[in-house]
């Protein structure tokens, strides 16, 4: 790492910048990519953060969830603060800074750096220059039929069309592959973890449609007829294709849209800001997508509750995290429509899981002890669906102190469960209810209690979350996470994670359960639960028992019949 940053150092003079800005995002904006330009600079491996390398300090910006993950991954080489520090960065003046412009957009720049220093936009990423990224391969682009999706890309070319009439443009350009893939009924494997594909589109309100990408991942599209010749355009033959479109103006979002491409568009057209409206139509799912969903949760709950039944009852041996990680992944690659963990496994036992997103590495990693708590957040990519689950287990019997505090995240986890969505309607209202138990013992978690999820795409999505301040109407057909959690720094760390959907029943909106795993019962402390949360607990575990006993054996069953 020292010797990278030396050699960025080198390259200051040449290109006339006083420091370099590295971001944890590639071109698409991705959450999970499979390049690592940050890791290489500053050695930290989550997903979320951002480095400043100047001539004699380097700066780490990341959220609350990597705290200590930061420090010991990067501490000694930088100086550490959370993301609200980059809003008008103050920590640094008066310097000029260089960046790639395809990793930003101009909103970023603006709200992080302009007020007291020079941006320099330079094209050749320069982390590029000193080590070479690896060529992925790659997944081609497919086709999903309308009976797993639910809706033809006619009705949606015909809702983006719409939209484009409605704010008087002629264009859209869709810069975030995730909604590529939500227009288009196609996917790929550009993603470590998600099946997005790496592309953009143009749709015209004629609804007709530019996709942009390259032709080795669209051979199988255009063979197989899905995107005719006409619609493909080559990445490389883009400037001159966009400049010869016919039209006034492009609806661009600058939350998504690089400044290379903001650019490009607004040397010819006028550009209307607006957030991309895919990103609140992909939000709603239909009720063939939630089908589907339901069935990847059903065949995901089974093998959770199997490994679960394995670490808990049949294992004798020490094992490590690391091992923990492949044998749950092993349960899961039991069913022949698992395709590929959703997002590394977080196993962290002991101290390890105080650290929120901590990932066990072989050469580091603790072996589970009989007297630790294990926190194990982890999911999946099915045909078709995607997963994401969180359980806190114990060996052992615990003290009384950390068993309450285990209960209070399992109240807060119910009071989200069972919320009246035609009362408390907003992410924003309902994470009050989640921190409500804590907070009378003035505890908290530095991280929301949810996030939107997509249909076999991304398993974080917006623009629903539950957080403090996300006002977001939670609508029918939303997904998302309920997630409350506690950790104590060097000690532990407990989270319970399920996925819900919001359903209406007559005219109330609810959520139901999508994640069918048992809760650790070794760890509540009933007394601290009222009879409508026994009530609820009993309910879980019996549909759980209901939808996934099918597919355990004997022993299994017999286990998860004692949760009910």
């Amino acid at each position: 790492m020292k010797n990278h940053i030396k050699s960025l150092r080198s390259k200051f003079k040449k290109y006339g910048i006083d420091g370099y800005i590295i971001p944890k995002n590639d071109d698409f904006f991705t959450e999970y990519s499979k390049l690592n330009r940050l890791e290489v600079i500053s050695n930290f491996s989550g997903s979320a953060g951002l480095a400043i390398i100047l001539k004699n300090k380097n700066y780490l910006f990341t959220d609350g969830r990597y705290t200590i993950q930061s420090k010991i991954e990067s501490g000694k080489n930088f100086k550490i603060y959370g993301f609200e520090k980059l809003i008008n960065c103050s920590l640094i003046k008066n310097l000029t800074l260089g960046i790639d412009p395809k990793l930003f957009t101009n909103i970023q720049v603006k709200n992080y750096f302009l007020k007291y220093n020079k941006i320099k936009h330079i094209e050749n990423n320069l982390i590029d220059e000193i080590q070479k990224q690896k060529k992925n391969t790659f997944i081609p682009f497919f086709s999903l039929d309308k009976n797993i999706v639910g809706e033809s890309v006619n009705s949606k070319l015909s809702k983006i069309s719409n939209y484009l009439k409605k704010n008087k443009s002629d264009y859209i350009f869709i810069s975030a592959p995730e909604n590529v893939a939500w227009t288009l009924n196609i996917r790929g494997g550009d993603g470590p973890n998600s099946p997005v594909p790496n592309s953009r589109l143009i749709v015209s309100k004629s609804k007709k449609i530019l996709l942009i990408t390259s032709l080795k991942k669209c051979e199988q599209l255009l063979k197989n007829k899905i995107i005719k010749k006409d619609q493909f355009l080559d990445v490389n033959n883009l400037p001159s294709k966009i400049l010869n479109l016919k039209g006034k103006n492009f609806i661009v979002d600058d939350k998504s849209c690089s400044i290379f491409y903001e650019n490009l568009i607004k040397s010819k057209f006028k550009i209307i800001k607006k957030e991309d409206p895919i990103y609140s139509l992909k939000a709603i799912k239909n009720n063939t997508e939630i089908k589907n969903m339901i069935d990847a949760h059903i065949l995901d709950g089974a093998a959770l509750t199997k490994f679960l039944y394995w670490i808990k009852k049949i294992n004798k041996k020490k094992i490590t995290e690391v091992e923990a990680s492949k044998k749950l992944e092993n349960f899961r690659k039991l069913n022949k429509n698992f395709l590929y963990p959703s997002f590394d496994t977080i196993a962290g036992s002991g101290k390890n899981g105080a650290i929120v997103h901590y990932r066990a590495k072989k050469e580091n990693c603790r072996t589970i002890n009989k007297n630790d708590i294990l926190l194990c957040d982890s999911g999946g990519q099915y045909k078709y669906g995607t997963t994401d689950v969180t359980r806190t287990i114990c060996f052992s019997k615990q003290k009384q102190n950390l068993k309450n505090v285990f209960t209070k995240v399992l109240k807060g986890h119910i009071a989200v469960a069972t919320t009246d969505i035609n009362k408390d309607n907003t992410g924003k209202k309902i994470d009050k209810r989640a921190r409500k138990f804590l907070k009378k013992s003035n505890l908290d978690y530095a991280h929301g209690t949810g996030h939107g999820v997509g249909f076999f795409l991304n398993v974080h999505e917006g623009p629903q979350s539950i957080t403090k301040i996300n006002t977001v109407k939670i609508r029918e057909g939303m997904i998302l996470s309920n997630e409350p959690g506690y950790y104590k720094t060097n000690k532990y760390g407990i989270r319970i994670e399920n996925l819900v959907y919001v359903k209406k029943i007559k005219k109330n909106l609810l959520f139901k359960n999508l994640t069918m795993a048992p809760i650790e019962k070794d760890l509540i402390n009933f007394d601290l639960l009222t009879v409508n949360e026994k009530n609820y607990l009993f309910k879980y575990h019996l549909e759980v028992y209901s939808k996934i006993s099918k597919h355990l054996n004997i022993n299994e069953r017999k286990w998860l019949a004692s949760f009910i």
